[in-house]
């Protein structure tokens, strides 16, 4: 990528770097504020996360996720340290993970010394595991998981024995009508062996602070506490305190979700104009793009312009003829790349 990046950076008018989904916009105030307030901290953090951070993580659940049954919940440092080390602490011997995916399902089963196998959404395909990694909202691909996928997903859990760790970091960002559906949800009340895995880092713009939780079977989250109070596995007290303040408002998740839509419009767009095909991209917060050629050849076409993505073989071989456009970043530079692409065709 350093090559391309280098490109990108050359063009007169500077670069826009769409290839990393951090986010750009403020924390709210009332998030910085509750950290602020809370940096006087001396003593160890509780690692099974304060009163109030568990007692609005699980309204949080029922209210927004729709959870029901017997279910607990535990913070954790963002999301990405939780999904690396998984499979360690659970001593996963065999991971399956979608087949165009985030790289860290794939890496946090080499860290344990698993096996692993890419697979696609029937699960009725799938072969025998003890850990399943499912993510809807993608990440690439924006695609989500219908609840009849999902219902499927839950069956070969009661079949196999397996435990699904359902990735819904970006549940909070539909593209239109279609809202994701936690499988929480869809397991109406019966949620064992399953873990749905949360962030805040752009829900609230919190990434920064690395603040995350993963919501669930009891069992499995009582194992997954015993190995994280050992390890020392803690979010810091003001992050669990900021963490307290953003789940109680879903004011700011809406106004962050409108600025996404509006960024997606724009850039879809120009990428048709330029005779890419979009596939899936139903939620999430990235376009996922093809011209039918492959990826590199259009991650160089774009840094020509001074905008610089991903090439989807990053996310996996099925991804060699997409890129990954990343909405993260200001309005006004997304408009710059649109016009951008559109002067150039």
């Amino acid at each position: 990528m350093a090559s391309y990046g280098d490109k990108a950076r050359s063009h007169p008018d500077g670069i826009i770097d769409l290839s990393v989904g951090t986010p750009v916009d403020d924390t709210p105030t009332f998030i910085q504020q509750a950290l602020i307030e809370s940096a006087n901290s001396p003593r160890y953090p509780v690692t099974i996360g304060t009163p109030e951070l568990r007692a609005a993580m699980r309204q949080w659940a029922i209210n927004i996720l729709g959870v029901q049954g017997d279910f607990d919940v535990l913070p954790t440092i963002g999301s990405k340290e939780l999904v690396a080390l998984l499979p360690t602490i659970l001593q996963s011997k065999k991971v399956l993970y979608p087949t165009v995916a985030y790289p860290t399902y794939l890496v946090g089963a080499e860290i344990a010394g698993a096996s692993s196998e890419p697979v696609g959404l029937d699960a009725t395909a799938w072969p025998n595991a003890d850990l399943v990694w499912v993510n809807s909202p993608s990440n690439p691909t924006g695609q989500v998981q219908s609840e009849a996928q999902l219902q499927a997903v839950i069956d070969y859990s009661r079949k196999t024995g397996a435990i699904i760790a359902s990735d819904e970091c970006y549940l909070n960002f539909p593209a239109g009508d279609l809202q994701p559906v936690s499988i929480l949800k869809v397991a109406a009340g019966n949620n064992t062996g399953l873990l749905a895995v949360h962030s805040l880092s752009k829900r609230s713009n919190f990434a920064g602070y690395r603040g995350g939780m993963i919501i669930g079977d009891p069992a499995i989250i009582a194992t997954i506490l015993e190995v994280r109070k050992h390890s020392g596995l803690m979010v810091p007290l003001p992050v669990q305190k900021a963490m307290t303040a953003a789940l109680g408002n879903e004011s700011h998740v809406n106004e962050q979700a409108a600025r996404y839509r509006a960024r997606r419009a724009i850039m879809r767009d120009a990428l048709e104009a330029a005779g890419f095909t979009i596939e899936h991209t139903t939620a999430g917060l990235y376009i996922w793009a093809t011209r039918n050629v492959d990826g590199w050849s259009s991650v160089d076409w774009l840094a020509g312009l001074g905008i610089l993505a991903t090439p989807g073989s990053v996310y996996g071989s099925a991804g060699k003829n997409y890129i990954r456009v990343a909405l993260t970043s200001t309005d006004a530079d997304i408009a710059s790349a649109a016009a951008r692409i559109k002067a150039a065709l």
